[in-house]
């Protein structure tokens, strides 16, 4: 089993930033991924940010390239998102996932934090 606990959501004024953890712990030994998604109210779950976790490579929605940066302490099992220039449009609750059976595939979720945008 894997635990994955998010920290760092909060409110923000349009164009400010915030900064997400994800500390993974338990049977991460076989990542293949890692990554952040996000629900906004009466939305589907999308993904927002995430790592190939062994080959180091990231991957972006379209809609957060070069505001958004994903990076990750593969020591310490933690993830980050760094959120710059946010917008309203950006609020959502926000999910830690991780991948343990291919790369791109993720099967274990995080409570979530909330990230709330105001204009």
């Amino acid at each position: 089993q894997v635990q994955l606990v998010e920290s760092g959501g909060g409110l923000v004024q349009a164009g400010g930033s915030l900064r997400l953890s994800c500390v993974a712990s338990g049977r991460t030994f076989s990542t293949y991924a890692m990554g952040w998604f996000r629900q906004a109210p009466g939305k589907a779950r999308e993904f927002v940010a995430g790592f190939n976790w062994k080959r180091g490579a990231t991957v972006y929605k379209d809609s957060v390239k070069g505001r958004f940066t994903i990076s990750r302490t593969t020591a310490e099992n933690t993830v980050y998102l760094q959120m710059n220039s946010l917008k309203p449009e950006d609020t959502a609750v926000y999910y830690c996932a991780l991948g343990t059976v291919q790369e791109g595939a993720y099967n274990y979720w995080g409570h979530g934090t909330q990230v709330t945008v105001s204009s």
